[in-house]
Parts: structure tokens; sequence; C-alpha cells
């Protein structure tokens, strides 16, 4: 069954396509069915340039989507530390 549950959200950033670097500004979040990763569910992120509709497409399995959330948001709070001027240790950081 598709369960057509779609997340979107303006964005600011570039992503390598089949024309080489391009700005993206939307990211398009779903969990269903892949197209090519063999799995019966996948996170799939389609970052987009909506001038030129041109996409970059990832196919995570869950446990994979999870633990990507999990490393973005420590590399941000480590990143916010260092360049903030925080001394206190943050929660999830590596040491």
């Amino acid at each position: 069954m598709c369960s057509y549950i779609t997340e979107r959200t303006a964005i600011m950033g570039s992503a390598k396509g089949r024309q080489g670097w391009m700005a993206v500004d939307t990211a398009v979040i779903y969990y269903d069915h892949p197209t090519h990763v063999p799995l019966d569910h996948a996170l799939n992120i389609d970052f987009v340039d909506s001038r030129s509709h041109e996409r970059v497409a990832v196919e995570l399995s869950a446990d994979s989507a999870r633990e990507l959330v999990a490393r973005i948001t420590a590399a941000l709070d480590s990143g916010d530390a260092i360049h903030l001027g925080s001394r206190e240790p943050v929660k999830g950081a590596a040491p």
C-alpha cells in the first residue's frame, strides 16, 4: 500500500546533478516505495531546483535515514559550538 506521506520544505543549497552543480531550493521528502533501492519502503528525498525542475534523488532505508538525521544533528551542534563560541559540551556531539 502506498502511503503518499509527503513533506516539502524550502531550502537553500547546491547539489551536483547531471549537468554539474545546480542551486536547490526545495526538498521533497516521502516514505514510500523506492524506485531503485531493493526495499519495500524507503525514505525518498528529492532536492529540487524549482526553476529548471532538475532534481537529485536519494533513497534510504529507514534505519539509514534515522542515523543520518542523528549525524546531521551532531555535526550541526558541534559546528555551532565551535563557530558560535560555546564552551559547553554539546549533547550528542562526538568527544
